[in-house]
């Protein structure tokens, strides 16, 4: 029997975390982002709806967004306080079902059998109760399964309850483009355009060996899944694993010296051993970032011989990655990312 799966996604998570311990800054622009000195270096982690209106938006360097919305109050990241209300907001989703939480701000909840209850009143509870324990607001996506609720969040938002299922897949994605879809990129749809597969019902008639001779015998046939709306609708409550940890640094002076990257790429990856070690689980791979100047962004990976959780490890394959960078410009932001292995 199919079940119902709910996707709840608080809406501008982090700004409005922010807002609640400054009520004053309700309806005026937000935007959290490094120390919260927007004429320092450094990137925009979230935004409030005002400050979007305005072009700001994650990942946008933090002058760029002073200068489109100069009346913004500029704040700096405060992962603790973040993760401390995240807790709060899974706990309350608890009451409903079981839980796999994606992130801070975001996780999917088994709603029950589909034809056996109404989805959309428990989305409307589920709204209810986090705001009255959090008094935040939240988006829910309605699916048969996993991905359906994911992409029925985007046509909620914001603090909206939105329905995706195999009868309405194709009313509502079929001529938008390839990229649309849950876990296909820009670059994949680059290179499924260059096959001729331009729209989500382009890639859904596609024969899935046709697509697996240009991405692999596993990816090619995932993806075509994926365009017909096929996808898992296990919900899982086991505890929420990272994937990675990272440590990135944005330098008020671009390095030149190339001898300082490397001694720079080791400090970072010696911070994230640190993470890796509390973390419990070996690394498994190895990715170094690299922004050069003015604001070129490139990566590199490396994996480990074997899995592991020693330093001199990490550091010397944080090394190895850094060596496949050919362009030695100067840089203004390093980053070291340790992956776990399934």
């Amino acid at each position: 029997m199919s079940r119902w799966v709910l996707h709840v996604d608080l809406d501008q998570f982090i700004a409005a975390v922010e807002v609640l311990r400054r009520p004053e800054l309700a309806g005026t622009p937000v935007v959290v982002g490094g120390d919260g000195d927007p004429t320092k270096r450094g990137v925009v982690a979230t935004a409030s709806y005002e400050a979007r209106a305005f072009g700001v938006h994650s990942g946008l360097p933090l002058r760029t967004a002073l200068k489109r919305c100069p009346d913004a109050v500029f704040l700096p990241v405060d992962k603790p306080a973040y993760e401390a209300v995240s807790a709060d907001v899974m706990q309350t989703l608890r009451e409903f079902g079981t839980v796999e939480v994606l992130g801070w701000d975001e996780a999917f909840v088994d709603a029950g059998p589909a034809g056996d209850d109404d989805p959309e009143g428990t989305a409307r509870r589920i709204q209810r109760r986090v705001h009255e324990a959090t008094d935040l607001h939240c988006t829910v996506g309605i699916g048969e399964n996993k991905l359906q609720a994911k992409l029925a969040t985007g046509f909620g938002k914001p603090a909206g309850v939105a329905t995706l299922t195999y009868e309405s897949w194709f009313d509502v994605l079929g001529d938008r483009p390839a990229d649309a879809l849950w876990g296909i990129g820009a670059k994949t749809a680059k290179k499924l355009a260059e096959m001729d597969i331009h729209t989500v019902r382009d890639l859904a008639g596609t024969h899935p060996d046709t697509v697996a001779k240009r991405f692999g015998p596993t990816i090619g046939p995932w993806l075509v899944r994926v365009a017909r709306g096929v996808a898992s609708a296990r919900v899982t409550g086991e505890p929420w694993l990272a994937r990675s940890h990272g440590k990135e640094m944005t330098y008020q002076r671009n390095i030149e010296d190339w001898d300082e990257v490397r001694r720079e790429v080791v400090r970072l990856a010696h911070d994230v051993t640190a993470e890796v070690v509390a973390e419990g689980r070996p690394a498994v791979r190895v990715v170094v970032k690299v922004r050069y100047a003015p604001f070129f962004t490139s990566t590199h990976g490396r994996k480990l011989p074997e899995p592991s959780s020693d330093g001199d490890a990490l550091a010397a394959a944080a090394l190895e990655a850094l060596d496949r960078f050919t362009d030695r410009r100067p840089v203004r932001l390093l980053g070291v990312r340790a992956e776990f292995g399934g």
